[in-house]
C-alpha cells in the first residue's frame, strides 16, 4: 500500500471516520525483546527465559512485553502516513489501551489506523487514531487503544 501523504489540516480533516491503512508486518525477535528487558529493566521470565518459557509458559514460548508491542507504534504508524508542512508532532496520549493477546518471539505484527477526530485547538491539530495491532494468523489483536497526537502545523 501506498503511504498516505497529507500536506493540511484540511486534507488530513478528510479522512475522519476512515481507515488510514495498515502497515507491513514486522517480526518481533527474542534480540528485540532481551534489548526492551535491558533498556525497561523488566527482565521477568516469561520475556528473556526461552527454556524456562517451554515449560512453565502457558504459551511454551517467550513473549514480548506489551510495551515492546505499545512501542513498535511510532514506527508501523509512519509506514502509513506522511504529515508534511509540520514543525513538530507530539505523542499526547493513549487512551482506552488494551492488551489482548500475548505476542510470542517471531510472532510477524503490524497495525491497521482509522482516523476518529481531527480537532483544530489555534493551529494545533489534535488527533485521535484508533490503532489494533494485529498478530499474524491469529484472530485477536495483540493491543487495540486510541492514540492522540498532536500536530503542529506550519
Amino acid at each position: 500500500m501506498d503511504k498516505l501523504v497529507i500536506n493540511s489540516f484540511e486534507e488530513f480533516e478528510q479522512y475522519v471516520g476512515k481507515e488510514l491503512g495498515t502497515s507491513d508486518y514486522i517480526k518481533v525477535t527474542q534480540e528485540q525483546i532481551d534489548k526492551f528487558a535491558d533498556a525497561t529493566l523488566d527482565h521477568q521470565w516469561i520475556h528473556v527465559d526461552a527454556e524456562r518459557a517451554k515449560t512453565d509458559s502457558p504459551y511454551h514460548s517467550t513473549i514480548a512485553h506489551g510495551y515492546l508491542n505499545l512501542s513498535l507504534l511510532p514506527y508501523l504508524w509512519n509506514q502509513i502516513i506522511e504529515v508534511n508542512n509540520i514543525k513538530m508532532l507530539v505523542n499526547y496520549g493513549i487512551e482506552k489501551l488494551r492488551f489482548n493477546q500475548a505476542v510470542l518471539v517471531d510472532s510477524e505484527v503490524r497495525i491497521r489506523a482509522k482516523l476518529l477526530s481531527l480537532v483544530n485547538l489555534r493551529g494545533i491539530a489534535k488527533a485521535e487514531i484508533q490503532v489494533s495491532l494485529e498478530i499474524k494468523d491469529c484472530k485477536k489483536n495483540a493491543l487495540d487503544a486510541t492514540v492522540v497526537f498532536l500536530y503542529h502545523f506550519n
